[in-house]
């Protein structure tokens, strides 16, 4: 067995294009590291619908240069073998450790496989190469990114040419196309050949958000904004000047992009003290919102003062004003989320007469509803522009969101008060999260193994009346693995995170409310439902 995988890790040493890679199996390989080794070659970072994400490093475990060519050449494989020959295929990336190499690499792939390859012009937002596969009229898109995950990891999301992230059966095929490929030396992988745009895709990137706010529109709210080491500044800087919002006041120290996030234990606003340097900027300046990117830009968060001090909206709070704020311009079509954000929506859709679907969870299942006006999913992502971009977009939500602000503003009212009146109209519904990070995969397993053998008849005092295992999916859900349970007056889904060694649990409660005195009272009811389920919920699954 030793031998086999000292075998395994030279082979893999022996085609290895990149220097710093090979230096750091060498060394594994010279110290015959064989934990470190089996970690590394237990099998291949495993291409599905969110593509390829992992930690940065030598070996098939790992994201690293021949990982990536061997992604690109089974997704060249694939649009040939799908009568793509000769499209074009757009290539983005972030700034994140290795992301430009990857990019090369993979329009060199691209360019070798016969396909036309552009790159853009700079690392940019993720958003801005949704856009430019269906403004150029691509086959296909990749954008090299980890999103909001650690400094250590990145990876590979792919687009087909509808502008949307793949989807079964896509991955699969895909899947095997890379694992046909058997060495890369069978790769071509030509020195130039490729374009590299310039700023014109940008431009009418910037140039389509005009389409997301109202001609007249009040643009008053004065903002604080982090790019959280990221790439959104400049995107979101000209937008803003654009559309004749006040510059917004920069958290310099996370302004400029830096692969380390030297200022967050994760880089996305989310996590607990991401937010800390914003909310200071803003006890200094006295913005009327506070707005910030993950490292990509594809999601927006929202904070705002609550009494004293800064706290963040949650992602389905953010998700049900931008609704009613399109509801109250006279939107029409499909209003749109997944199953694991908040039911609110819904009964805001029903309200205005509009339709409206549920999803699985990823904007590569929200981007594909027919008729979409809006889409967004409670982890910080909203589609408000699908005919611009087919996928969540932190820039065009952080617009819309400041002309809502800016509305209130002009009416002496905030972003607070319109949460008020939506849960007096339609009930306080109340979000939260059991989010358990592990260092072993089993332990996901072992949960959902234990939740489905042992399935609990009631949490929080509330009885269970319907549960559902996903992976048989429904008469609208294809199947994954998650699980639904509905309770009287409580909603919980359970599943693994799909970027994340994580398993998921998402809460929520709704709490009549008869008038807005009564208010306290049903955020009081609501926390307690909340830790309540949380903690019956933590005791059925083990963990």
């Amino acid at each position: 067995m030793h031998d086999d995988l000292i075998a395994r890790a030279q082979a893999w040493l022996a085609e290895d294009p990149d220097a710093e890679t090979r230096d750091e199996l060498s060394k594994l390989i010279d110290a015959a590291d064989v934990t470190e080794l089996t970690e590394r070659f237990a099998g291949t970072l495993q291409f599905g619908t969110a593509g390829l994400r992992g930690e940065l490093g030598a070996g098939p475990m790992r994201m690293n240069r021949s990982v990536v060519i061997r992604a690109a050449a089974g997704l060249a494989a694939y649009l040939k073998k799908n009568g793509q020959s000769g499209g074009l295929v757009v290539v983005g990336y972030d700034a994140r450790h290795k992301s430009a190499d990857f990019a090369r690499d993979t329009a060199a792939v691209m360019t070798g496989a016969g396909l036309h390859a552009a790159v853009l012009p700079r690392p940019l937002p993720t958003p801005v190469l949704a856009y430019a596969i269906r403004h150029l009229g691509a086959v296909a898109g990749v954008e090299v990114t980890a999103s909001h995950n650690p400094p250590r990891d990145n990876g590979y999301k792919v687009y087909l040419g509808d502008g949307s992230q793949i989807v079964p059966p896509a991955d699969a095929e895909i899947a095997a196309e890379i694992d046909a490929i058997d060495a890369l030396a069978d790769v071509p992988r030509p020195d130039s050949g490729w374009e590299t745009l310039d700023d014109a895709v940008l431009d009418a990137y910037l140039a389509r958000t005009d389409a997301v706010l109202t001609a007249g529109s009040p643009r008053t709210a004065r903002t604080v904004y982090t790019a959280m080491h990221g790439v959104g500044r400049d995107v979101l800087l000209a937008a803003f000047a654009r559309a004749g919002f006040p510059a917004p006041v920069l958290v310099a120290e996370q302004a400029e992009p830096d692969p380390d996030f030297p200022t967050v234990a994760f880089p996305n606003p989310e996590e607990p003290g991401a937010m800390d340097l914003a909310f200071a900027k803003a006890r200094e300046t006295e913005p009327d919102l506070i707005i910030a990117n993950d490292p990509d830009a594809d999601r927006c968060a929202v904070a705002v003062k609550d009494g004293a001090d800064w706290r963040m909206l949650r992602g389905d709070e953010v998700g049900s004003l931008l609704a009613a704020h399109l509801v109250r311009r006279g939107a029409h079509g499909t209003f749109a989320e997944s199953i694991v954000s908040s039911s609110l929506l819904g009964r805001i859709a029903e309200k205005a007469g509009l339709p409206y679907e549920e999803t699985l969870t990823g904007f590569k299942w929200i981007a594909r509803v027919d008729g979409l006006r809006y889409g967004y999913e409670e982890a910080l992502g909203y589609c408000v522009d699908p005919d611009g971009v087919r996928d969540k977009d932190g820039i065009t939500a952080a617009l819309l969101v400041t002309e809502l602000a800016s509305e209130l503003k002009e009416q002496d009212r905030t972003l607070l008060d319109l949460l008020d009146d939506l849960a007096v109209e339609h009930g306080l519904h109340a979000t939260g999260q059991l989010s358990v990070r592990v260092e072993d995969l089993s332990v996901i397993a072992a949960a959902m193994r234990r939740l489905r053998e042992q399935p609990p008849t009631e949490l929080a005092g509330l009885a269970i009346t319907d549960a559902e295992d996903l992976t048989r999916g429904t008469d609208r859900l294809p199947p994954t693995d998650g699980l639904r349970y509905t309770l009287d007056g409580a909603r919980v889904v359970v599943r693994p995170s799909g970027t994340e060694p994580k398993l998921k649990c998402y809460l929520e409660v709704v709490v009549p409310v008869a008038a807005h005195d009564r208010l306290p009272e049903a955020r009081t009811k609501a926390a307690e439902l909340l830790a309540a389920l949380k903690r019956d919920l933590s005791a059925a699954a083990g963990i």
